[in-house]
């Protein structure tokens, strides 16, 4: 318990809390051409300085001590005090969702925020690969990413993007394995699936599909956004029909390459098989069930009498709802696992131990990945799909507030530090 007993003290002793407000502003404070405002950050660093160097000589390790309370509040402390007594070993690659997890349209203008986008800098700095993994495509991810780290990080050899969730992955700095297009590994059935899907869903679109949503730039997965704001009652009403439209769309591409196969066509088993569809996915996800229903557009079918051919193909394809923000279908052979593993082998992760960070059930399968190998630990903002925040409650229960990513990494920085005192 010596340790523990050592953070105690630390927090019962100190004053924290100014040392923390001392920290952010001199980490966060803008590159101002100003003369005072130079002379105040100059001030507040030797201040800084001053009180770190109380810390320091207090402590047998006070160097580890100092940086844990200027950036860690009590909580987060001790929070990673468990984290290294239950796992004995430090994060050494960040796996960070974008959308509504680094990022939040419900707070944060939608921007990362200056004090996330330091933190990841430091743990770059302590040679901590980053992994981005987010549904987005690649070139929106770029794009914000070297605005907001740099383009000295993006392109420094530690970080890596993967894309559309899991269909690509973008490692900056690594020759001939910098992007590896995932989604050429398929075969041509599923890849002519995509293609015939991808041609026709905004040609054949209905009038109010056509002016209520848009297509993702993809390379491969598809996937039709809102033109409304993001969880607005419209976008809701907009990516409902356009799930059913999607779904209906697939079922008749599906329906076109067994027909070529020999084995159906419109119908199978005396039912048509975008009836067959709908109950195949309704059965995989009691979201997409209710929006079916919510639509009258779920079918008196039972779902375990899909016929074989037809289960043989949709047994590979995903078909995800996000409830007021995007219907969209993707290989179930690719997917962030898949992503993140051929990140990690390229940026020569050998022996992960990661945090996970993200909200959705693409998220999820990566956290459950990691925790099946004993890989890493996940965390979640609050308002995280159930299904991933009742994994993250289960697991370490890192759970953070809207646009507060920040808070789990400060603790997963002071784990790190914890953990170098062996």
């Amino acid at each position: 318990m010596e340790r523990y007993d050592l953070v105690y003290r630390l927090y019962d002793e100190y004053d924290t809390e100014t040392l923390r407000e001392y920290q952010e502003f001199v980490d966060v404070f803008p590159a101002v051409d100003s003369r005072v405002a130079l002379e105040h950050w100059q001030g507040a660093t030797e201040e800084l300085e001053s009180r770190k160097d109380e810390i320091r000589a207090d402590f047998a390790a006070g160097e580890t001590f100092a940086e844990v309370a200027s950036r860690a509040t009590r909580d987060q402390a001790f929070t990673a005090l468990d984290l290294e007594a239950k796992y004995g070993r430090a994060v050494n690659v960040l796996v960070l969702d974008v959308d509504e997890t680094l990022r939040s349209a419900g707070g944060t203008d939608n921007e990362i925020p200056r004090d996330t986008l330091h933190v990841l800098t430091e743990f770059h700095e302590a040679g901590v690969p980053i992994v981005i993994c987010t549904g987005q495509t690649l070139e929106n991810v770029k794009g914000f990413a070297i605005q907001g780290l740099g383009s000295e990080i993006v392109h420094s050899g530690d970080l890596s993007i993967v894309y559309e969730a899991g269909t690509g992955v973008f490692t900056p700095g690594h020759g001939a394995e910098t992007k590896q297009l995932l989604y050429e590994d398929l075969d041509a059935e599923i890849r002519d699936v995509f293609d015939d899907v991808r041609s026709r869903v905004l040609p054949e679109a209905p009038e109010s599909l056509r002016r209520g949503c848009h297509l993702q730039g993809n390379e491969f997965n598809v996937t039709i956004k809102p033109n409304y704001e993001t969880g607005s009652s419209m976008a809701r009403e907009v990516i409902d029909e356009a799930l059913v439209y999607l779904i209906d769309l697939l079922a008749d591409a599906v329906g076109t390459a067994l027909e070529s196969d020999g084995n159906g066509g419109a119908e199978i088993d005396g039912e048509a098989i975008v009836d067959w569809t709908r109950a195949f996915y309704a059965a995989q996800d009691p979201e997409i069930r209710a929006v079916l229903e919510g639509e009258g557009a779920y079918p008196d079918l039972d779902s375990d009498a899909v016929p074989d051919p037809l289960t043989a193909v949709l047994e590979r394809i995903d078909v995800a709802y996000y409830e007021a923000d995007a219907a969209e279908i993707g290989s179930l052979e690719l997917n962030k696992v898949v992503g993140v593993e051929r990140a990690l082998d390229v940026l020569g992760v050998d022996d992960p131990f990661a945090l996970v960070m993200g909200d959705s059930k693409s998220d999820l399968r990566v956290m459950r990945w990691v925790a099946e190998h004993d890989s890493g630990i996940a965390a979640a903002p609050e308002h995280a799909s159930r299904d991933t925040l009742e994994h993250v409650l289960e697991t370490d229960e890192l759970v953070f507030d809207r646009g507060k990513s920040v808070d789990v990494l400060r603790t997963v920085y002071a784990l790190n530090r914890l953990a170098r005192l062996g």
